[in-house]
């Protein structure tokens, strides 16, 4: 995610006098340590030990009982030396609060969530629960994203651990809810004012957002609309359908034109997402081409999820549904677009919006110190270019911005989120480790 930008740090910024972090220098007992620049060394494994400890507890979502996730994330923070509290809606799934003070009063949250989506163990070639193959451990939420969360728990206790405080104060916010919607976890943390205890600056989650040689901050992501229509028709034989009014037919014929016309709606971009717009296109137009990947952000888009209706072949149905998510950039006014689909709906007198529910993009300016400094940070410990994009979907990032954080998402994993076999490398691991441990300090420098 590089936009245009000038990288303009303090005369004093310490992340200019930083050797390779990317190198690792052998430990007294022969294993990795990866130098972070600018910050403590961190064990590689150590985060190994952490990443393979958190595979090994069941948080899968629904149920999404994460109490024993949540004991043991708050026994090594608290071990390390941060305060912690925990902030429950739903007893069995506890978010945790930690802090740690800092030479400076500005805050750094590091985010990350506990819970993954359910597996099916059988059709896996290892342990869902943790197992390593070399350079690779696989588990559940190997790379979506208790690997990237065991990143951010060690550098937590290497800042810790070091010398002299961190440069800047430190907290953590462990959630529990984020793969079915977040109510009992980011929503509770913020719903319950425990921001407003913790006053951060900036956050930054560990979700995965790059893999390969591919490498991003996310600092943005859409706004969606989920819509329910509803159609009414007449039944009849579906021997003489003249003789009714095909619900299905006329559902399909409203969605259609809800498709066509939304998505063909040019978005009017302000100054701010323009960069962000360019540069996620150039990120996703390897995978996605060029013109995909440029209507993915400069157009709606629209998915017909699921359609119902109709009790038999042989009837003509009399009621149907569907449920479309459409999907809009940052900066799109959702109420016009909402306004353009009502106004689509009304040539179908017999088609009804049955529920609707949307949610408002939210981005992060890309010369904003936050963004700037996880930039610099990740520039330190990979080689290839460092884009800053937009999210095609939207997570916990979004609730923190709108609750006025700014926040970014980045995270060294695999292609392989909710995927049989899931998995994540040692390198990543580590590599993550070493940006989130020299994190503090570049962010510092250019505040």
């Amino acid at each position: 995610m590089t936009h245009d930008r000038t990288d303009t740090p303090r005369a004093d910024d310490p992340s200019d006098e930083i050797d390779d972090p990317s190198e690792q220098s052998p430990e007294p007992d022969g294993e990795r340590r990866v130098v972070a620049g600018g910050g403590p060394t961190v064990s590689t494994s150590r985060v190994v030990d952490i990443a393979t400890s958190l595979l090994a507890i069941d948080t899968q979502n629904p149920p999404g009982d994460v109490r024993e996730a949540i004991v043991y994330t708050e026994d090594l923070l608290s071990t390390a030396g941060f305060a912690t509290e925990r902030v429950t809606t739903d007893p069995a799934k506890p978010n945790l609060i930690a802090t740690l003070p800092g030479e400076s009063d500005r805050t750094l949250l590091y985010n990350g969530h506990v819970d993954t989506v359910p597996v099916d163990a059988q059709a896996w070639t290892y342990d869902p629960f943790g197992e390593r193959d070399g350079e690779r451990l696989y588990g559940r939420g190997a790379t979506d994203m208790k690997g990237p969360l065991a990143a951010m728990l060690a550098a937590g206790e290497a800042l810790a651990a070091a010398d002299r405080d961190p440069p800047v104060s430190l907290a953590f916010a462990v959630v529990s809810d984020e793969e079915t919607g977040g109510d009992a976890g980011v929503d509770t943390v913020v719903e319950r004012d425990a921001l407003g205890t913790l006053a951060p600056d900036g956050c930054v989650i560990g979700e995965t957002t790059s893999a390969g040689d591919r490498y991003s901050v996310t600092v943005a992501d859409r706004g969606s609309i989920w819509l329910t229509l509803r159609a009414a028709g007449t039944a009849a034989h579906g021997s003489r359908p003249s003789r009714g009014d095909n619900a299905i037919d006329r559902l399909w014929e409203a969605a259609s034109l809800v498709r066509s016309r939304i998505a063909a709606r040019d978005i009017t971009l302000n100054a701010a997402l323009r960069p962000i717009v360019e540069e996620s296109v150039a990120f996703y137009e390897p995978t996605l081409g060029a013109d995909a990947a440029r209507d993915l952000f400069e157009h709606p888009t629209v998915n017909l999820g699921t359609i119902e209706g109709g009790d038999a072949v042989n009837t003509v149905p009399d009621s149907a549904t569907a449920r479309l998510d459409i999907r809009l950039t940052a900066g799109v006014d959702t109420a016009d677009v909402l306004a353009d689909i009502r106004e689509c709906l009304a040539e179908f007198p017999a088609i009804a919006i049955a529920d609707v529910s949307w949610s408002v993009g939210s981005h992060e300016p890309v010369g904003s110190p936050l963004v700037e400094a996880v930039t610099k940070a990740a520039e330190g410990v990979v080689d290839g270019r460092i884009y800053r994009r937009s999210a095609t979907g939207g997570g916990d990032a979004k609730t923190f911005r709108h609750a006025g954080v700014p926040t970014v998402e980045f995270g060294i994993g695999t292609d392989t989120a909710h995927a049989v076999d899931e998995y994540t490398t040692v390198e990543a691991l580590a590599r993550n480790a070493a940006v989130y441990a020299r994190l503090p300090a570049v962010w510092e420098s250019f505040l």
